[in-house]
């Protein structure tokens, strides 16, 4: 037996555990943790794991930040599917499809509807082409019976294993006051990586309304929708670490969530800069990441639909 005097390298093609090298048949498989060792079988994996345990959480911990800090591209409300460019992170400025579950901006929405109205056509979705009712109808029909439509729609979705359309009818049932439905939805949409649902759950976690508090669970939430570029998510994690008294960590969430146009962590970071927690080039940067990602979001499509509606 070798147990406990094989080095970990990155290189290593050889059992941790008893040594044997991993040629011809004998595959030799990964820490699933750290990635740093490998065993051919789960005995050795098993008795090697008191001498590679520090090794191991060290490793890990280290990997899931390199995960946890990445710059996501965008917010996890991507980009309309019509004009293609960022969803703006206020959900005024888009609407749910529930049709086809696609978010569309404001934009896309008004240059729809002037169409429609300028060619006397019948109000569809922008995106799928599906049926909608008119204005008009909208106003006269109840909208109990609308509501009803909707969550159709969404069922159809759901049966295609659409997260959007699970995330979705988890908001109903929450705001119905159906806390079990709603955990169940969200459960669903988390499984199949939507970031709202990972948002929603940390928050039903730590309130503990309907569930019982985890915070643990609630930790786990936050991070998978903060991976996923939910802003407000992340500034979560922010406040807990800077609670916690890990301000480093504290202002590298809140770096990353004000690049992606989140307002209240770019005052969290000016709080650190006056501090003297972040640096000037770190909170100048922050600035123009920011700044950049409003820019982003901007069309006079969306101008023009904006002024609209404010009349």
């Amino acid at each position: 037996m070798m147990s406990g005097v094989v080095e970990e390298s990155d290189d290593m093609m050889y059992c941790a555990a008893c040594g044997t090298a991993g040629i011809d048949e004998i595959k030799l498989k990964d820490c699933s943790a750290c990635k740093l060792v490998k065993y051919c079988n789960v005995q050795c994996q098993k008795d090697h794991r008191p001498q590679h345990k520090r090794a191991c959480k060290k490793r890990a911990a280290e990997l899931r930040d390199e995960i946890l800090f990445k710059q996501p591209e965008s917010t996890h409300r991507g980009d309309c599917p019509i004009c293609c460019l960022p969803l703006q992170y206020d959900n005024v400025k888009s609407t749910m499809m529930s049709c086809c579950c696609k978010q569309i901006c404001n934009g896309c929405e008004y240059a729809n509807r002037m169409r429609e109205f300028e060619g006397k056509l019948k109000h569809t979705c922008p995106f799928c082409r599906h049926p909608l009712p008119n204005l008009e109808e909208e106003i006269r029909k109840n909208y109990i019976i609308i509501q009803e439509e909707a969550d159709k729609n969404y069922m159809k979705r759901i049966e295609a294993n659409d997260p959007v359309a699970f995330f979705e009818m988890g908001l109903r049932r929450r705001d119905e006051g159906d806390i079990e439905g709603a955990f169940k939805y969200m459960t669903k949409a988390a499984e199949l990586g939507d970031a709202g649902a990972h948002y929603v759950l940390s928050v039903m976690y730590h309130e503990g309304k309907g569930i019982e508090k985890d915070e643990k669970k609630e930790m786990h939430h936050l991070e998978e929708a903060a991976i996923a570029g939910n802003p407000d998510a992340r500034y979560n994690l922010g406040c807990v670490e800077g609670k916690s008294g890990r301000h480093e960590r504290a202002m590298k969430h809140f770096i990353v969530s004000a690049n992606m146009g989140h307002n209240e962590s770019l005052d969290s970071l000016k709080k650190g800069f006056m501090a003297g927690v972040v640096s000037k080039d770190e909170f100048a940067a922050a600035l123009r990441g920011h700044q950049a990602a409003i820019d982003a979001t901007k069309s006079p499509q969306r101008d023009v639909a904006s002024a609209a509606l404010k009349k």
